[in-house]
């Protein structure tokens, strides 16, 4: 916990000075005040809360957050059950604080406490931790506050982070097993040409025949890996750094995930995946009574693909020009037409937030359903087109031996 200096007047008016432990500065003022004491200076000891602010900007790329996405749903559902029952949003996280495991989640919580019992809102107080709550979490919080619906604001939030993680499991689970088999696949096959190929065509270096078209190939190609495979390898690593560097430039992302749209089966389920999130966003930040430019801008900002937060940022335009947001939508043709026809309805019947949360069910029911379906089509081409490669070695290798039986004879 940092350390501060501080200088304070007494009951006596007598200055007193020394150093105490708090979460930040004003939890340190509010502690010389429960010790009766009026602070006139309160700053971070060098080497101690300097220490710690300086080592925080250095190594939060070296650290991993407080709370992943999995613990932060499950926090945020702990803390949307002990407000929702009556408790104060100061008692709900000092329970929080004394239950986590974690020393990191402990004092991230008790530091959420003190600037809360600071005075300061608890939107406010998220925000001081930009690294584990984005600003999108804070807005919904923001908005409960200021609406007095802080239980039901969280209890929607829990809902739409663990329904996000529920959809990403499923993800990372139909992608994983077509993975592993690509990996192993790969693994035999070089294992198979840069050791047994050459092995067994050393039997056949001796003699004056010649080999079949496909042991030649086999060996052409077996001699390459072994003698420039580091140096592949070395230009995909830098081909691949490179392409990263200039996805950083942002035309050439843009137009990187826009054609990245186009593809067969791929594209449509990138589409799908952001437009679920999209909707689902712009439904809670809605629901939570977030003005509806500040929540279009802040569920465009959720968008990975670029292409389609262009999209949605000219939604915006419009939609501040007057627009109906379902025509504005309709408008940008790489957005699904779902979401625009659940928006118009919604915007019909005066329930847009419910009609946007509908469209963000359904888009996600259909990209877990097309991911299922492309690892149930993948799984077996990847077995069948690593059997083939398989069968070309074995061929290769055997061909020559066939070749030599027959010329015995």
């Amino acid at each position: 916990m940092p350390a501060f200096s501080f200088e304070a007047l007494d009951a006596q008016g007598q200055t007193r000075k020394g150093t105490l432990e708090a979460d930040n500065a004003r939890a340190a003022r509010n502690q010389l005040r429960s010790q009766s004491l009026v602070p006139l200076q309160v700053e971070p000891v060098a080497g101690g809360g300097d220490r710690h602010a300086q080592a925080s900007g250095w190594q939060n790329w070296l650290t991993r957050p407080v709370l992943n996405s999995t613990a932060l749903a499950v926090w945020t559902r702990q803390l949307s059950g002990l407000v929702g029952s009556g408790l104060p949003i100061e008692r709900a996280l000092a329970a929080l604080a004394e239950e986590a495991d974690d020393p990191r989640q402990h004092h991230l919580v008790a530091a959420l406490r003190a600037e809360v019992n600071g005075g300061s809102t608890f939107a406010r107080a998220l925000a001081q931790h930009p690294r584990e709550f984005s600003e999108i979490y804070c807005a919904v919080i923001g908005a409960g506050e200021s609406g007095g619906s802080l239980a039901l604001v969280l209890e929607r939030l829990a809902d739409d982070l663990e329904s996000r993680q529920a959809l990403q499991s499923k993800l990372i689970g139909a992608a994983l097993y077509p993975a592993i088999v690509t990996l192993v696949a790969i693994v035999i096959v070089l294992f198979l040409v840069s050791y047994v190929v050459p092995q067994v065509a050393s039997v056949f270096a001796g003699t004056k025949r010649s080999l079949p078209f496909l042991t030649v190939a086999m060996l052409a190609i077996s001699d390459f890996v072994r003698h420039y495979g580091w140096a592949l390898l070395a230009l995909l690593v830098a081909g691949g750094l490179a392409f990263r560097i200039a996805l950083r430039n942002a035309g050439f992302r843009e137009r990187f995930d826009a054609q990245w749209l186009h593809l067969p089966l791929i594209g449509r389920l990138a589409r799908s995946y952001n437009a679920a999130r999209f909707a689902g966003t712009l439904a809670m930040l809605a629901g939570a009574g977030v003005p509806i430019l500040k929540a279009l801008q802040a569920a465009a900002e959720t968008l990975n693909n670029r292409a389609l937060r262009a999209d949605a940022m000219d939604a915006l335009v419009l939609v501040r020009e007057g627009a109906p947001l379902a025509s504005a939508l309709a408008q940008k043709k790489r957005f699904p037409g779902l979401v625009a026809m659940f928006a118009r309805l919604g915007e019909q019947t005066g329930q847009l937030p419910l009609m946007l949360q509908r469209a963000a069910t359904q888009l996600s029911t259909e990209v877990q359903r097309r991911a299922m379906h492309l690892a149930t089509i993948l799984e077996p081409l990847l077995i069948v087109a690593m059997g083939l490669v398989v069968m070309l070695i074995v061929l290769a290798v055997l061909m020559p031996i066939i070749q030599l039986n027959q010329f015995v004879k």
